[in-house]
């Protein structure tokens, strides 16, 4: 009779309340998955190969095969290699928007979960030793309420069943938003910006970094030159989209 009974309650809220698209706002069904409407799932485009083999930028020929682009050629990354879920463009871009801007931190979670479940071209997660989330600086993190990298890396953190440490890594620098500089500003604005606070935490461990958007990489580039000089054994990233 309980059972029943809850099943009644829970179909008249679906009928009162029914579920919106967390992107567009349009209603959907139960079963849509991510809780996106089909339309916004249809809207982002998931990267596959073929890739670079190192920063992870897709190739315009989808019929080729995945090598070095011609940026990591001319300057190879400290890390050892770096995916994302799709591009920053769409669904994507307005759904991190909304996150990370608006404060809508359920839909952080749901992109969080896409995160943990995909299946990334030459990255093993169960092969990390640890995660850890690009930090804020404190007086950001005091603006913004929360770090959306630690909220995205929490999920992957749980599902593989990894330590997740947002305190061996932080930002001792308050730099100027990356958002409006071009790639060599970004490198110069972002140089020196990251320190290790407990480097026993790091040392001879394999790293997941994780953050929200790759950009140009200056900032994980960054991120992985700390660790690593800090004795971390190698850093691989993941962020959500690639711009």
């Amino acid at each position: 009779m309980i059972c029943k009974t809850k099943m009644i309650v829970s179909g008249l809220v679906d009928i009162l309340f029914p579920k919106r698209c967390m992107v567009c706002g349009l209603s959907i069904g139960k079963i849509e998955q991510y809780s996106f409407c089909p339309e916004c799932i249809s809207r982002i485009n998931f990267i596959r190969s073929p890739l670079c083999i190192s920063c992870g930028i897709p190739f315009a020929d989808i019929y080729g095969t995945s090598h070095l682009c011609g940026d990591c050629i001319a300057s190879r990354p400290p890390f050892t290699v770096a995916r994302a879920l799709g591009m920053y463009e769409k669904t994507l871009l307005d759904a991190i928007h909304l996150f990370k801007y608006n404060g809508k931190i359920a839909l952080g979670e749901i992109l969080g979960e896409m995160m943990a479940q995909y299946d990334y071209d030459s990255l093993d997660i169960r092969d990390c030793s640890l995660l850890v989330p690009v930090p804020l600086h404190t007086l950001r993190l005091k603006e913004r309420g929360f770090n959306q990298a630690l909220i995205l890396a929490r999920h992957i953190a749980n599902k593989f069943s990894l330590p997740l440490d947002f305190t061996a890594l932080k930002r001792s620098v308050d730099t100027k938003p990356q958002v409006n500089l071009g790639r060599s500003k970004r490198v110069k604005n972002i140089k020196g910006a990251f320190d290790v606070a407990h480097e026993e935490k790091i040392r001879g461990k394999k790293i997941l970094l994780v953050d929200d958007v790759y950009t140009t990489g200056s900032t994980v580039r960054e991120c992985t030159r700390v660790l690593i000089e800090k004795r971390a054994k190698k850093v691989s990233v993941l962020t959500l989209a690639r711009a």
